[in-house]
């Protein structure tokens, strides 16, 4: 973690715009998951607790076209306004004069959450104009939106074309310390788990991992690839047929870190009710599908996982939506939650998800708030967002 965070700087009168991840889900306008809110608190508290104001910024949803009714801030600012326990005020637009006027009248502990980034094309497109805009709001640019840092948007990265000083808050600073920990500098032994449906998406990351990991142990979907690559039949299940030789390569190479369930459970049809059975990976029916690791499998993982004083687990171990195929993916859970003096560091996305349903995620070290940033980060990517930020002295 090189880059200067809140700490480097004064922000003592002055206006912090904060690129913040409020993408939350929302029903019948309210919010019904406030665990990204709830993670920018401490920022945004030491910012007020400084004598700052602070102009809030983040996209919500995948509006297209313009603004959208149902991706607007509105119930974003009223959560954030009930967190803080104190007056929040939200504005029409994220640009434009009202928009100036508003924030050049602010004072020091006041609160302005900015509307939708992404109603106007020119964020995603990073367009250097609108990043200007964005940037005259603001005598200091803080980054605490980790889940939005490996795109390179006008509002986490070309807005430092011309704000500075341009620094990290606390939850950007803390995702990168864990995974950045993990990859740099991980105490032995380093296990990783990888699941969910495809191989493809994680490819890269997966080999990445092989070079620094003692094992790395695969489940969901991206399991099947593996079986098939081995010569296993495995009926209805999904398969990506261009990722075998993949699959095929990797076990050549890594036959000795590369940790495949030796056991599933299989089902007639992809259902929540339907039926179920399990059998050992080589003996899968035809025309059944593999939905969930099995207990020999669960076993064998969490054997493996015992020892382990390093884990970063991304992706589920089965279709954890339906309660009859979960008990794999929470068993990992229920495996990493019993490590002693062991560094566990979930992936964000649905393995986050998987976390927070077992009623566990209080027990893990660190749970990232971007499934798609920290699967970037993994893979050894650069972060627009973060190569953006000053470095430290």
């Amino acid at each position: 973690m090189n880059k200067k965070t809140i700490k480097d700087i004064n922000v003592a009168g002055k206006r912090a715009l904060v690129r913040v991840d409020f993408n939350v889900p929302l029903k019948e306008g309210q919010v019904t998951d406030d665990r990204r809110i709830r993670a920018a608190l401490p920022t945004i508290q030491y910012l007020l607790d400084n004598g700052a104001g602070v102009v809030l910024m983040s996209h919500l949803g995948r509006p297209k076209g313009g603004p959208q009714p149902e991706f607007m801030m509105d119930p974003v600012a009223t959560k954030l306004g009930e967190l803080l326990g104190r007056p929040v005020k939200k504005l029409d637009d994220c640009v434009g004069p009202e928009v100036e006027a508003a924030v050049g009248a602010m004072q020091p502990g006041d609160v302005i959450v900015l509307e939708n980034t992404r109603f106007h094309a020119e964020e995603k497109k990073n367009d250097p104009a609108f990043a200007a805009q964005l940037a005259a709001l603001g005598d200091v640019y803080v980054n605490d939106a980790f889940g939005s840092a490996h795109r390179a948007h006008a509002s986490t990265a070309g807005v430092t074309d011309t704000l500075r000083p341009a620094v990290a808050g606390f939850l950007l600073e803390k995702e990168l310390e864990y995974l950045g920990g993990a990859l740099a500098d991980p105490v032995p032994p380093f296990l990783a788990i990888m699941g969910g449906a495809k191989i493809s998406d994680k490819i890269a990351v997966i080999e990445n991992l092989l070079s620094k990991v003692d094992s790395l142990l695969i489940g969901g979907g991206m399991a099947n690839t593996f079986f098939v690559a081995q010569g296993y039949g495995v009926g209805q299940s999904l398969v990506e047929a261009e990722a075998i030789e993949t699959a095929k390569s990797l076990l050549a190479a890594h036959a000795d870190k590369l940790i495949l369930p030796v056991d599933c459970v299989v089902a007639a049809e992809f259902k929540a009710e339907a039926e179920a059975k399990v059998v050992p990976v080589d003996e899968v029916p035809e025309g059944w599908m593999i939905l969930d690791i099995g207990p020999a499998t669960i076993a064998h993982f969490s054997n493996r996982l015992a020892a382990a004083k390093t884990v970063v687990w991304n992706g589920p171990m089965g279709v954890f939506e339906f309660p009859r195929f979960a008990e794999g993916t929470f068993a990992i859970a229920r495996a990493l939650s019993g490590l002693s003096g062991a560094t566990t560091i979930i992936g964000g996305g649905d393995s986050a998800a998987a976390a927070e349903q077992s009623g566990l995620a209080e027990k893990m070290s660190h749970i990232s708030t971007g499934g798609g940033a920290s699967l970037e980060f993994l893979e050894g990517k650069a972060l627009p967002g973060v190569a953006a930020l000053d470095d430290r002295e």
